[in-house]
């Protein structure tokens, strides 16, 4: 495959995912390109299911990332910038199947599109998706993040969320109360680059799409502070 997969990688979540192309920002330079290669798997699923309405078509392309991450973990990547990246990633970090296994399940989950049926299955949700990537992020950067990470995760993967699938579900008072959560619990200093998102709830709790100089300057605030 010409190229670089990393740099691929890295526009690929400088364009479609610039909270964590940002964030990533702060992280050591030689793990930023790491901290991209699993940003943009975590887009690749996500794209799997927003790209195919059929739930059929949805498990097949989940399926092939399924093997595709496997592929990778052997040293065989597939013929795709993420694979290769993952490839050169996956050996030099700590990163089981049990840690990305919750992200592949809740996003086949998503395929019907049904709603959440309470609070705690919105919240299991953001944990196994948003949550699963920071505890996945915190361990390239040298980290463990349990339990700020879930809290971190389901903060921001809950912020701003109004569509169908959380009808009945008071999104925001729930991203408030984990966000706090977040902030109480002792953070690693090094983990701060994979959860620096959730300093972001606050700006989507007052609209769905704050502009990107108002994301950059508070990702800019929590990062020199050290604080979400």
């Amino acid at each position: 495959m010409a190229g670089d997969p990393f740099a691929a990688c890295e526009e690929d979540v400088r364009r479609h995912d610039p909270d964590r192309y940002y964030a990533a920002l702060f992280a050591p330079e030689d793990r930023r390109r790491h901290l991209f290669a699993l940003y943009a798997f975590y887009r690749e699923l996500a794209h799997a299911v927003d790209a195919a309405h059929d739930p059929l078509m949805v498990d097949v392309r989940l399926a092939w990332w399924r093997e595709t991450l496997q592929a990778a973990r052997a040293g065989q990547p597939r013929n795709h910038h993420v694979a290769q990246a993952m490839s050169a990633m996956l050996p030099a970090h700590d990163l089981p199947d049990a840690m990305f296994e919750p992200m592949l399940d809740a996003r086949a989950a998503e395929a019907g599109g049904a709603a959440f049926a309470d609070a705690a299955a919105a919240e299991a949700h953001a944990d196994a998706t948003t949550g699963a990537l920071m505890r996945l992020a915190a361990r390239i950067l040298g980290a463990e993040a349990g339990a700020p990470a879930r809290e971190a995760g389901i903060a921001y993967a809950l912020a701003g969320r109004r569509d169908a699938r959380y009808r009945g579900v008071d999104t925001a008072v729930l991203a408030r109360a984990h966000l706090a959560a977040a902030r109480a619990l002792d953070m690693p200093r090094e983990a701060l680059p994979a959860l620096l998102p959730a300093a972001l709830v606050p700006l989507y709790l007052r609209r769905a799409d704050p502009p990107l100089w108002r994301r950059q300057l508070r990702l800019l605030r929590a990062g020199l502070s050290g604080r979400l």
